[in-house]
């Protein structure tokens, strides 16, 4: 659900959450920073503004079993 800490340095190209902080805001992603300092990154965000298709489960196509009927 949430970027980890090696993705955020990957993405950002930083290691103080100072400076990814300013980096996100600069490439438009929306960010949480946490209490402890730490900043949240929604996965799913990331993936929107960077154009990533995320495929869509179908639901398993369910049909009764007709061979039982009494």
């Amino acid at each position: 659900m949430f970027l980890t800490d090696d993705e955020l340095t990957e993405l950002t190209g930083k290691r103080y959450n100072s400076v990814r902080a300013r980096v996100l805001r600069s490439i438009g992603i929306e960010h949480k920073i946490r209490p402890d300092g730490s900043i949240a990154v929604l996965r799913a965000h990331v993936e929107s503004v960077f154009g990533v298709k995320t495929a869509k489960r179908e639901p398993p196509a369910w049909e009764p079993d007709w061979s039982k009927r009494k």
